[in-house]
């Protein structure tokens, strides 16, 4: 059974400049589709707000679209708008314990990735995947209930929780791909565009964050 049968929020948080601009600058390259998918809209929705950038020039590009360099600085305007409306006490005591959880990530995307003996993992043992399937489930049964306080915390980050589990879906389903595979809306990649939000929204540089051993 699938965890959500529907991606797609027709109102709410997700329809907004800003998420419409995130989606597109963490995608660095992206169609409508795959906006919608992000920001958790219907596509004529965002095929909507695209034409409104991009007669901007806050995007450029179609069908695949990228961010402007005045994209990126509406966006950061518009974040540094949304940091200032944020609990940051809250969203803080959040991120520490994402952070906790996401070492357990980064050993099982490694585990994905290299077997034990150091050898890449070519996907001819399903046992083996398997194990490491099971060590993504056990990560995201810890992850959710940090998501929740956070989604709690700024309400726009509720799409985050259905790609998650649309993942974790495709995956269920025999589709291995959607463990790590960057070009898809994969596990590990939600996981990199959910950690870049809290990097921004708590005023945060991901330098920063690499030089502490929190980056991915």
């Amino acid at each position: 059974m699938r965890r959500f049968a529907d991606n797609v929020m027709k109102d709410g948080p997700g329809m907004s400049e800003l998420a419409i601009l995130t989606a597109v600058r963490m995608k660095g390259r992206v169609d409508t589709a795959g906006v919608a998918a992000c920001a958790g809209v219907e596509e004529s929705a965002a095929a909507d707000a695209l034409a409104d950038l991009l007669a901007r020039e806050l995007v450029s590009g179609g069908p695949q679209y990228r961010i402007t360099k005045d994209g990126k600085e509406a966006l950061a305007g518009l974040v540094a708008k949304e940091r200032d409306g944020i609990d940051q006490a809250a969203l803080s005591a959040a991120y520490h314990d994402f952070d906790q959880v996401n070492s357990a990530l980064k050993a099982a995307i490694t585990a994905w990735q290299i077997r034990e003996d150091g050898t890449p993992n070519d996907h001819s043992d399903p046992d083996y995947d398997s194990q490491v399937f099971d060590k993504i489930h056990r990560v995201h049964q810890q992850f959710s209930p940090v998501l929740d306080r956070t989604i709690d915390t700024v309400p726009r980050l509720a799409q985050y929780r259905v790609r998650f589990c649309n993942a974790l879906d495709r995956i269920d389903e025999g589709e291995s791909a959607y463990v790590a595979r960057p070009i898809l809306d994969s596990y590990h990649t939600v996981w990199f565009e959910y950690h870049e939000e809290l990097i921004g929204l708590l005023g945060l540089s991901r330098a920063e964050e690499a030089a502490a051993g929190r980056a991915e």
